[in-house]
């Protein structure tokens, strides 16, 4: 169903924006340097950006607030903890904030959207936008994106959804995004399952698809230790990686992931969902090393179902998630205590969680 939401009418929105570098925030050397602008050496502070901007929206007021300056290809996942904790305390400190923007470097923008969803935990929604062309060159996306962002963190649908990925007049759903193109300003989608809602010419949202399932039943992440965000403690988040599977792979790749003592591996296999022939015995070994394996495909709309060859070698499916969405909820699942559970129990309530998403 199609339907339209208006702005609301009541009193001005306040809308925090975290700023975190990327192309959002840089400075390119001239109006036509849409790929090397990195090379100019200047990043701009959130509260020095939107100075810059100028006003966008006459009745939101933007309350800028300062993170950290990081390239996208920069960001780890322990900088993931850091700007959600910063998100739930800001909303804790203030309740009258409304909203959240975070201003994110698009090579990893729909990671960091995803973790920020599972580990969401507030009532107003967080809007995560990026830019593919820096404020100062011709064509730029900037303004275009953080209006969209900006109409989006004040609408009430949005606050059901949790974390939206706004991008190209486009609000997109974190579990399914990603993107798709080097430098075209339509870069990201949602094979398979398109956008949520369309942001209109003037700044209405059209919402064409409900909120994610779990979140809608307010079940975002049950499993997801809040203290993830509450704790002031140091954590470092559980090594998982990524393993590509093509024609003639073997398991070299898998072996030295379980020798470096990754905690899981998250196999991007063949299109049926099928790691290659040569990869099946290091997979096996992993598993018998303790490592939790999971299995999906490299396709854009690639589905691996739990099947009899999986569970025969211990294996967890991966469903429709994709490679580096599944690699971020496992991190995750690999956080929460295990107490006394076996190998067995451990993959199988890793695999409830998995499928639950």
């Amino acid at each position: 169903m199609i339907r339209l939401s208006s702005i609301n009418a009541g009193r001005s929105p306040r809308i925090a924006v975290i700023g975190t570098g990327g192309t959002f925030a840089m400075h390119a050397r001239d109006p036509f340097d849409w790929i090397e602008y990195s090379e100019s050496g200047v990043v701009h502070p959130i509260d020095t950006l939107l100075d810059m901007l100028g006003e966008l929206a006459p009745d939101v007021e933007l309350l800028p607030v300062t993170f950290r300056a990081l390239g996208s290809v920069a960001i780890k996942p322990n900088d993931w903890v850091e700007l959600a904790r910063l998100i739930h305390r800001t909303a804790q400190a203030d309740p009258s904030i409304t909203g959240f923007i975070v201003t994110h470097g698009t090579a990893t923008l729909e990671e960091t959207a995803w973790f920020l969803q599972l580990v969401h935990g507030i009532d107003v929604p967080v809007i995560v936008t990026g830019a593919q062309r820096p404020a100062n060159t011709a064509g730029s996306d900037v303004l275009v994106n953080l209006r969209a962002a900006i109409a989006a963190a004040r609408d009430p649908g949005s606050a059901e959804h949790g974390v939206l990925v706004a991008m190209d007049n486009w609000l997109f759903c974190p579990r399914d995004v990603t993107k798709a193109a080097s430098f075209e300003l339509g870069a990201f989608e949602s094979p398979g399952f398109g956008p949520v809602a369309r942001v209109e010419a003037d700044a209405r949202i059209t919402w064409r698809r409900g909120a994610w399932p779990a979140r809608a039943a307010e079940n975002a992440a049950p499993w997801f230790d809040r203290a993830i965000v509450e704790s002031d403690e140091a954590m470092t988040m559980p090594r998982v990686n990524i393993v590509m599977s093509y024609a003639g792979a073997d398991g070299v790749a898998v072996d030295a992931l379980v020798a470096a003592g990754s905690a899981g591996i998250v196999s991007a296999g063949l299109v049926p969902g099928r790691p290659a022939a040569g990869e099946i015995a290091a997979y096996r070994h992993a598993v018998e090393a303790g490592v939790v394996v999971v299995q999906s495909s490299r396709a854009a709309r690639g589905v691996v179902p739990p099947q009899a060859f999986l569970q025969r070698d211990g294996i967890v499916a991966g469903g429709d998630l994709a490679p580096v969405k599944l690699r971020i909820a496992l991190m995750l699942a690999l956080s929460l205590p295990d107490g006394s559970a076996s190998p067995g129990e451990r993959r199988e309530r890793i695999q409830r969680i998995l499928l639950a998403l």
